[in-house]
């Protein structure tokens, strides 16, 4: 037996558009610049270490240790940003959490070499400690999607990236540019405007 009463035409389903690929791109780039800052932090502890007038076998391997770690911080961010994967994986984030712990050791316990980079440590530790939160936030995030990884700005209106690349930028410069200064490095930078200026009065001297 037909029926005659008119039957409902099929509900159409909802999509929701998640906003979640937005906010991984914004911290994807948060993540990179961070470590832009935390390579470049670390390469003035280096320069300061060595620049002492005699730091001994511990100041000596403290320099180099701090060298190498901000080169390779560098590359990883550059090796983030271009492949949207994190080099090393677990292994990088043991040595993130090693680095942060060796920026606080430094300086909670100072010694005659250290004193004068505390501010440089703390720059160094903040910009770590962001790091590992962005990484964290991304994991978390990540294995509550299906679909699969995009590159960073994937998905994203160009005005929100830029906004969110121009906010990341001023965060981590507000932080990394502190630390840069106090180190010797920094003390001995030649200010902006003088680069040039051999004799007083703006020219060149002859």
């Amino acid at each position: 037996m037909v029926s005659l009463r008119p039957t409902a035409p099929p509900a159409h389903p909802v999509t929701v558009q998640s906003t979640a690929p937005q906010a991984d791109s914004s911290v994807r780039l948060v993540t990179g610049f961070a470590g832009f800052g935390a390579g470049s932090v670390n390469l003035a502890i280096s320069s300061s270490f060595l620049a002492a007038g005699s730091p001994g076998p511990a100041g000596l391997l403290a320099g180099v240790a701090a060298g190498l770690w901000g080169a390779a911080l560098l590359a990883g961010a550059v090796a983030f940003l271009a492949k949207d994967r994190l080099a090393g994986n677990r292994w990088a984030r043991y040595a993130l959490a090693g680095a942060a712990a060796a920026h606080l050791a430094a300086i909670a316990f100072p010694t005659s070499t250290t004193s004068g980079l505390s501010l440089t440590q703390l720059s160094a530790l903040l910009l770590t400690l962001m790091i590992i939160a962005s990484l964290g936030w991304l994991q978390r995030h990540s294995g509550q999607q299906d679909s699969a990884r995009q590159p960073a700005g994937a998905g994203m209106r160009p005005g929100r990236l830029l906004l969110a690349a121009f906010a990341g930028a001023v965060l981590v410069a507000g932080i990394t540019t502190p630390g840069l200064a106090a180190s010797t490095a920094g003390q001995y930078a030649v200010p902006h405007g003088e680069h040039g200026n051999l004799a007083p009065g703006g020219h060149h001297q002859r």
